[in-house]
């Protein structure tokens, strides 16, 4: 690693802690720990990590609340937050409601308890190897009748108007903006936009689907851009500018 990358572990658990910070130290990450989720947030704010491994079930504000306040700029903006720092989540959750929940408020992945400190670190390894390939971007802007996207800044703007994405809602966009009228399974875009590496299930592209769709539709229950191809997948449908 050419620089020393930032990863915040935030685990109730003592003792997940310190596991998960000597696995992660041991590949050359410097490590943070918070305990609570509003120490968290103050770690956060002052440290702006490169990725944060998030447990759900925390004493008071919740995993899930933190995500929310992450991906909300009109909370962290003013304070030089990146918000869209890779989030992978820790839950003894299982149930699929829980793992869509997760991505929906904009996690990037999902570990269940108990797991084993190497996947977790190969996950990792991947969120963060996906991240940098994204920022690296230097393909020029594709522009579209009212909607706009650079990939360099990684902007979105729908008539005239800034919409903020994750990092995962603007790769997705990217992709099928790039396939004009192109049918993509959902199995083929967990392969070409999250990557072989994702542990996760085909769930997760609906739900990012669903998330686009209420940031950049003018009427997300009839899409004009991101259609659905009944029994197939998805594909991306618009005007050029």
């Amino acid at each position: 690693m050419s620089k020393q990358q930032q990863i915040l572990v935030v685990d109730d658990e003592r003792t997940i802690r310190e596991v998960v910070r000597r696995y992660l130290e041991l590949e050359g990450y410097n490590v943070a720990e918070a305990e609570t989720g509003t120490k968290a947030l103050d770690m956060i704010r002052a440290d702006n990590p490169d990725l944060i491994v998030l447990d759900i079930m925390l004493p008071g504000i919740d995993g899930l609340a933190i995500t929310r306040k992450l991906r909300n700029p009109a909370e962290f903006t003013p304070m030089s937050v990146n918000g869209e720092i890779p989030i992978i989540f820790l839950t003894a959750r299982t149930e699929e409601i829980d793992r869509i929940t997760g991505f929906e408020v904009g996690g990037d992945d999902y570990i269940v308890k108990p797991f084993s400190p190497r996947e977790l670190v190969a996950r990792v390894k991947a969120v963060l190897r996906r991240s940098s390939i994204s920022a690296g971007n230097t393909e020029s802007p594709i522009n579209f009748e009212h909607l706009q996207l650079d990939p360099r800044s990684r902007a979105v703007v729908v008539t005239n108007e800034n919409v903020v994405l994750t990092a995962k809602e603007f790769d997705l966009l990217w992709f099928l903006a790039r396939h004009p009228r192109q049918v993509f399974s959902r199995s083929q875009l967990l392969d070409n936009v999250w990557g072989y590496e994702f542990y996760g299930d085909e769930s997760t592209v609906t739900v990012h689907v669903r998330r686009l769709r209420e940031k950049i539709e003018p009427n997300p229950a009839k899409p004009t851009y991101i259609q659905t191809v009944w029994g197939i997948g998805y594909k991306f449908e618009a005007p050029e500018a």
